[in-house]
């Protein structure tokens, strides 16, 4: 069974940033956030003040002015072709993919790839709202061991060294630097 991260990993940039971005030009009232969501960057990286998911639930709130079967649907028309030619070709049925980014922005692209094993963190499409923690870290691993127990992970990639946690229970881990891919 072969792990990947997804974004920058299997997928050319951050996918949440790129459809809060999509979003945004299609719905410019998602601008009004903008302060906000600034003053909870600095309260979460600057002023270690909040968690990663209570930082992300602030960027979040911007579902609240979105068509999400519309936009979603549209955002992936338009973003497909950012997934990387290296996992197109070397896609496996039992592939899992582990990410922090949320499900409801994952879960169609995956659906379409076939990929059927996909952890993500899980966000209210509704409201912004995490329901558990951010799939960050350590959090991957729990995840992993929670559906698919002490199954061996035969290879793991990613683009970021905070995957370590997987990267040690993995065979052949790889670090993925755009089209890059080295053993970690």
């Amino acid at each position: 069974m072969n792990v990947y991260d997804f974004d920058k990993t299997i997928y050319k940039n951050d996918s949440t940033a790129d459809f809060f971005l999509f979003c945004t030009k299609r719905h410019p009232v998602i601008l009004k956030l903008i302060p906000s969501i600034g003053a909870w960057f600095l309260k979460h990286y600057v002023l270690k003040k909040c968690t990663k998911t209570q930082f992300k639930e602030k960027i979040f709130q911007f579902v609240k002015y979105i068509d999400y079967e519309k936009d979603i649907a549209d955002f992936w028309v338009k973003n497909k072709k950012k997934i990387k030619r290296f996992y197109l070709e070397n896609q496996k049925e039992d592939d899992v993919i582990i990410s922090a980014s949320p499900l409801f922005v994952l879960e169609p692209i995956c659906k379409e790839l076939g990929i059927k094993h996909l952890l993500c963190s899980k966000v209210d499409i509704k409201t912004g709202k995490y329901d558990g923690i951010n799939c960050h870290g350590t959090e991957k691993v729990r995840r992993y061991r929670e559906v698919f127990g002490d199954t061996s992970v035969q290879e793991f990639y990613s683009d970021s060294r905070s995957d370590t946690p997987l990267a040690e229970i993995s065979e052949k881990p790889f670090l993925v630097k755009g089209n890059k891919i080295k053993p970690w």
